[in-house]
């Protein structure tokens, strides 16, 4: 039963490191919005 107390510990340690990094991402990260143009080959449209 210890073993598995522990291992459960360790993985929501894990989760939680985890889940504070994508907090801090979303917080701390902003994107950059740019236009993006694409190339179609004339053969993929006449398909």
């Amino acid at each position: 039963m210890p073993s598995l107390i522990r291992f459960l510990i360790v993985v929501g340690a894990i989760v939680a490191i985890v889940y504070g990094v994508m907090v801090a991402l979303v917080a701390y990260v902003t994107p950059q919005p740019r236009q993006m143009t694409y190339t179609i080959p004339a053969q993929r449209l006449n398909k």
